[in-house]
Parts: structure tokens; sequence; C-alpha cells
């Protein structure tokens, strides 16, 4: 089964196994800073995010923000929605303040890259 399947059934451990899995053959297989490495720590994020994991979710999610901005740059779109979901657990947890700081920071990025009228521009400034 794929990691995805199991979420939709609500499987988180046996996706979290799969997921970590999938993460651990990337880094050998591609490297900790390929974009496909790096979607597989996202991908992750959004389970533990389920099990209600906050440190174990805001651990990878700054660690997928700043292999973003080195490999990829920082007005990279895959780097701003890194920025914009640690915003949101910022945000979720009680970090108001370095949530807005962040994500005054992605809106100004999104807008500059893409637009102001650029759906993910318009998603992160809804936040």
């Amino acid at each position: 089964m794929r990691p995805s399947t199991y979420r939709k059934q609500g499987r988180w451990d046996d996706a979290e196994k799969l997921e970590v899995q999938v993460m651990e053959t990337s880094k050998t297989k591609l490297g900790v800073d390929h974009p496909d490495t790096l979607t597989s720590m996202a991908n992750l994020t959004s389970t533990l995010w389920n099990q209600g994991r906050w440190d174990d979710v805001e651990k990878l999610e700054v660690q997928v923000m700043e292999t973003s901005k080195t490999k990829l740059g920082v007005d990279h779109p895959s780097t701003l929605t890194s920025m914009n979901n640690l915003a949101f657990t910022w945000k979720g947890n009680g970090k108001e303040i370095e949530a807005v700081r962040i994500m005054e920071k992605c809106v100004q990025r999104y807008k500059r890259i893409l637009g102001c009228n650029h759906p993910d521009s318009i998603s992160c400034c809804t936040a």
C-alpha cells in the first residue's frame, strides 16, 4: 500500500512506518537534499501532525525549510511552501510571534515571485 492510502484510512502508525522507509531510502539513494527526499520528509510531517506529535513535526519542517533554502533558494516555491507549513505549525502550537514573522516573509516572497493573484499567494495571505 501507499502511505496516502494508510493516511486516508486513519492508519497513522502504518503510514508513518512506510513514510519513514521511503524517506530513508530517498536519503540513501538520492541524497538528503534532493527535492524528492524533501517531499518525502514533508509527507511524513502530515502523518506526524495527525498523531499530535508537534515537536517531531516542527523539527522535520525546520529541516525541510532550511535544506530547501540551501538547495533550492529562499525564493523557490517549494521553499515558500515549507515556510508556510512551518508557520501553520507554529501558529497551531501557540508560537504566534514566530508564525507571524515567517508568514510575513512568505507572503512578501510569494507576491514578489508569483504575483498577488497567484493561488499560492492568495492562500498564504489567508492564513
